[in-house]
C-alpha cells in the first residue's frame, strides 16, 4: 500500500539541508560554500545564540568571562543561507524530506545531519531540581559554569565531588579538567589540605588513551585526589547534600552515599531521538556514518558530523574542524558521481587543563593513534605544557571564531582516499 498520501510535498526544496547550526552546522556551511558559493543551503536551527562551548570549562575556572564564550546565531549564520528557526522533528530519507518542528516539511537532495547531543540531566534523580544550588554544578551548562566558579572560590573546606557518566560524552577529558582546574585554585590559596576531593567516574580508566594517563596520573597524586571507578551517579539529594552512586562490582552493582559540599556533575548523553525515529541510527541511536568518509552507511544521499555522530572519535569542536571539510568534499563529490574523494581519520583533541597555566594536549584519532599537530620538540602532548595553554587560553576561541565558523580550514586539509565511484551516480540538481 502506498504511503504517498502520508507524505505531504514540501514547503520548500533545497539543494543541501543542514540540520543543526552548532560548531558542526555552521563549519560544514561555511567549508561548502568557500567551495561553491552558488550552492542554495538551508539550515535548521531554532537557538538565538551561538555558544562556544569548550570555553566553559574556562568559565568554571575563573579564566574566561561567561559572555566571551557567545555571540548572537545571525552573527555566525553565513549570509548565503536560508536560516529555518526551528528544529527538526523527523527525517524521511526514502522521499529525501526532513519535517520542521512548525510543521513545514524542506525537501533536499542532500542532507547534512549535524544536531549535536541531548544532555539526560533528568536520568540523574533528583539532578535537575537542584542544579545552580546546594553546592551542586556544571560546567556543561552556560549558565552553571559561573556558578562553578563561585562554588571553588568560597569552600574553604570539606567534599568536593567530581563525577563522570558512561561514554560517549562530548569532550571526555571535561569532568577532570574541572577537577585538576579546582584543586590548582585551592592548591593555590592554601586550602587544598582542608579539602577531599574525589574523581567518581562510571568507567574503569582516569583517560581513554593510555600515552596520556602518566601525566594525569602525577597530577591526581600532586593533588591528592581519591579515583573512584566504576562508581555511576544515579541520584542526588541536594538539601541533604548527598549523592547516590551505584558501583560496579564482581557481584554487581552496590549502592554507595556520598556527602558533598560541592558537586560538580556531568549529566549522561544521548543522540536526539529524530534520528533513531527516522531509522538513521545505529544500534545505540547514533547517526549510522562510514567512519571514513561521513557518508550515512544506508543512505548516501545524506552525511553526517559533530557530536551525533556513531563513528568511534572524541566529540569535540576540534573533531568537528576536521569533519567539516571532509564532509564537503564528499558531498560535492556525489552530485557529479565522482569518488569520494576525503578521509577523516578519526582526529579529536582534549585539552586538559591540569592546572592554571599548563595543560596536556591530548590529540588522537580512531584507535587512540596519536595525531599530534606540532612535532614533539615544539610541544609535547603527552606533557604538561604552557604553550598548550597558550593555545587554548589564547587562540583556539579567535580560531574558532574567525576560521572555523568561515570556512577556513586551518591545518585540516582533508587526507586523500582510494575509492570507488560513490553508488549514488551523476547528480547535478
Amino acid at each position: 500500500m502506498s504511503d504517498h498520501t502520508a507524505t505531504p510535498a514540501p514547503t520548500t526544496t533545497h539543494q543541501i539541508v543542514i540540520i543543526g547550526g552548532g560548531a558542526a552546522g555552521i563549519s560544514v556551511a561555511a567549508s561548502l560554500l568557500k567551495r561553491q558559493r552558488s550552492l542554495d543551503i538551508a539550515i535548521v536551527e531554532p537557538s538565538e545564540v551561538h555558544s562556544y562551548q569548550p570555553g566553559w570549562t574556562m568559565v568554571g575556572g575563573g579564566v574566561f568571562s561567561p559572555e566571551s564564550t557567545r555571540r548572537p546565531m545571525a552573527s555566525v549564520m553565513p549570509r548565503d543561507v536560508s536560516w529555518y528557526r526551528t528544529s527538526a522533528s523527523r527525517v524521511e530519507p526514502q522521499h529525501r524530506q526532513v519535517t520542521l518542528g512548525d510543521g513545514r516539511v524542506l525537501g533536499w537532495r542532500r542532507l547534512i545531519v549535524a544536531p549535536g547531543l541531548d544532555l539526560d540531566w533528568d536520568a540523574i534523580e533528583g539532578l535537575s531540581g537542584t542544579l545552580g544550588c546546594n553546592g551542586v554544578t556544571s560546567n556543561y551548562r552556560y549558565d552553571l559554569a559561573p556558578y562553578t566558579w563561585s562554588l571553588v572560590q568560597s569552600l574553604k573546606k570539606g567534599t568536593a565531588l567530581f563525577s563522570q557518566p558512561p561514554m560517549p560524552i562530548k569532550c571526555a577529558g571535561a569532568p577532570q579538567k574541572a577537577m585538576y582546574l579546582s584543586c590548582h585554585y585551592w592548591q593555590r590559596q592554601g586550602r587544598l589540605g582542608d579539602i577531599d576531593v574525589h574523581f567518581c567516574n562510571a568507567g574503569d580508566k582516569l583517560f581513554g588513551v593510555q600515552d596520556y594517563v602518566p601525566a594525569l596520573e602525577r597530577y591526581v597524586e600532586r593533588y591528592g585526589i581519591h579515583t573512584q571507578f566504576q562508581n555511576r551517579l544515579v541520584a542526588v539529594d541536594g538539601p541533604s547534600r548527598t549523592a547516590q552512586f551505584a558501583v560496579a562490582g564482581d557481584d554487581g552493582e552496590h549502592m554507595v552515599e556520598r556527602r558533598f559540599d560541592m558537586l560538580h556533575t556531568v549529566p549522561p548523553q544521548k543522540a536526539p531521538r529524530f534520528i533513531a525515529e527516522s531509522g538513521l541510527g545505529n544500534d545505540g541511536g547514533w547517526l549510522d556514518l562510514d567512519s571514513e568518509t561521513l557518508q550515512h552507511r544506508h543512505y548516501p544521499a545524506i552525511f553526517g558530523l559533530g557530536d551525533a555522530s556513531g563513528t568511534p572519535n572524541a566529540k569535540t569542536a576540534a573533531a568537528v574542524r576536521k569533519q567539516a571539510p571532509v564532509v564537503a568534499e564528499n558531498l560535492l563529490a556525489t552530485f557529479s558521481g565522482d569518488p569520494l574523494p576525503a578521509a577523516y581519520l578519526g582526529y579529536g583533541s582534549c585539552p586538559l587543563t591540569v592546572e592554571r597555566g599548563r595543560i596536556v594536549l591530548a590529540e588522537f584519532g580512531y584507535g587512540g593513534e596519536l595525531q599530534p599537530t606540532f612535532p614533539k620538540w615544539i610541544n609535547d602532548g603527552t606533557k604538561p605544557t604552557r604553550l598548550a595553554w597558550w593555545l587554548k587560553a589564547g587562540q583556539l576561541p579567535w580560531i574558532y571564531w574567525q576560521l572555523s565558523l568561515k570556512g577556513h580550514e586551518w591545518l585540516a586539509r582533508p587526507e586523500r582516499r582510494d575509492t570507488t565511484p560513490t553508488s549514488l551516480g551523476a547528480d547535478k540538481a
